[in-house]
């Protein structure tokens, strides 16, 4: 198998690709500031998201993760990079000649009854064939792009000039930590072995789920770039939004379950419902796909995610200062405390309200990206607040999850739904599971 790490020569030749968009951005922004000159930005923005958009790799998607923390960036920014799409177009078929016969030898078309010339799904670090094994079962070909490994290191330095544009702007958030896990979740999702194992991880932790599907791995087809999985048939997540309320609650359910039972039961979540990383079954059932992006959480946070929500039930304001301090927040001031305790309301609101209801119900367009900004505002005046870096895609799972929801116009009782999940946790049982979980995939 040829070499394809990071090298020199790779980097140097991604930097050349996207130093001038970046680059740039610093640059305008550094002079905005401190030389008086004027920006437009609204323009800039723009200009900035049509140059990222272009590229394949890690930069396209740690942008896209950008624009959903709140003053990460500007506000113009963040609006323009959030319309980053995941299907970026496929390599052709040359391409996929060459990558597949490095991966598997000059003759791996023999090792196929079919393989698709055309990709099923393209996004910014590979691109999915369907085809079909000599046994007969349908499979998910994921191929990784050419020079990852030197496109990622050379975007992750890019990176911190992309935080600088925030720093200059003194946010409320301080981006160290976000940095931090950025880099070692996009490192994580190019090693297509490890991936293979957080395939089976799912596997273990939704074997007793029966309306989650997870595939299974084609190891004797799968290499370090190359992850072969069975096919899993479902329709687009949006094709469900005509259908009756009952359908659409019924899924809703599913997709809550899907996402929450890894977390509250093993401290482990999948940090990207993008539209595109599941489908849904003609029963309503979910197909999870896609496992590049998981989490595993210290059991301490867990426990402080529901003993937040239980402070805020119980207007407990120690208990309140004892969770954050399970989330890994330090040197927080009761103004600080009382601070982020209005978000988190904000946040759990539909949580802690025992009846059926909308997510939205009652909450009035932009609200939400009001109170962030008043929040974080104040925050900022305040010295701003370092979050642990689990934060980072916790955020992007409920993000993205509450989408789905909005989009379902779903109406359930979310009380009762969290209530089921967490009734009789306990922390060291929830650690014992977690270990036993990575220990059956290979992963401890």
């Amino acid at each position: 198998m040829a070499d394809e790490g990071d090298s020199l020569g790779g980097r140097l030749g991604r930097y050349a690709r996207v130093g001038a968009s970046v680059g740039g951005l610093a640059a305008r922004l550094a002079g905005e500031r401190y030389l008086g000159l004027s920006l437009d930005r609204d323009r800039h923005a723009a200009e900035l998201r049509s140059a990222l958009g272009g590229l394949k790799g890690p930069l396209m998607k740690a942008a896209q993760l950008l624009a959903t923390i709140p003053d990460a960036l500007p506000p113009e920014y963040a609006r323009e990079l959030a319309q980053l799409q995941a299907n970026a177009p496929a390599m052709g078929w040359a391409f996929v000649r060459r990558r597949m016969a490095t991966e598997l030898g000059p003759d791996w078309q023999a090792r196929f009854t079919r393989f698709d010339k055309e990709a099923s799904f393209a996004a910014s670090l590979g691109q999915v064939h369907r085809a079909v094994l000599p046994d007969g079962r349908d499979v998910a070909v994921k191929l990784q792009y050419p020079d990852m490994a030197s496109a990622l290191e050379a975007d992750l330095n890019q990176l911190k000039l992309v935080f600088a544009v925030g720093q200059r702007f003194d946010p409320a958030i301080r981006t160290d930590e976000i940095h931090a896990e950025i880099t070692n979740r996009l490192r994580e999702e190019l090693d297509y072995r490890r991936e293979a194992k957080h395939v089976d991880l799912y596997r273990h932790m939704l074997r007793a789920e029966k309306n989650v599907r997870a595939p299974e791995v084609v190891r004797d087809y799968s290499t370090d770039r190359l992850l072969t999985m069975s096919w899993l048939s479902g329709e687009p997540l949006l094709d469900w939004k005509t259908r009756s309320q009952e359908d659409r609650d019924a899924l809703a359910v599913n997709m809550f379950r899907t996402w929450y039972v890894p977390f509250y039961f093993y401290g482990v979540i999948h940090g990207d419902p993008h539209l595109g990383n599941y489908t849904v079954r003609s029963d309503g059932s979910v197909n999870l796909m896609d496992f590049g992006c998981v989490r595993v959480f210290p059991p301490r946070f867990v426990r402080g995610s529901i003993e937040l929500y239980r402070a805020l039930m119980t207007d407990d304001l120690d208990r309140a200062v004892a969770a954050y301090e399970d989330w890994g927040f330090s040197g927080l001031s009761r103004e600080m405390i009382a601070v982020l305790n209005r978000w988190a309301a904000f946040l759990y609101g539909p949580l802690m309200d025992d009846r059926s209801r909308r997510l939205t119900e009652g909450v009035a367009e932009g609200f939400g990206r009001d109170m962030a900004q008043n929040v974080f505002g104040e925050l900022r005046r305040m010295g701003g607040v370092r979050p642990p870096r689990e934060f980072v895609f916790m955020d992007r799972a409920a993000i993205g999850l509450g989408a789905v929801f909005i989009h379902l116009r779903a109406s359930i009782n979310w009380h009762q739904l969290f209530e089921s999940l967490i009734d009789g946790f306990d922390v060291e049982a929830l650690a014992t599971r977690q270990g036993q979980a990575l220990v059956a995939a290979g992963l401890a």
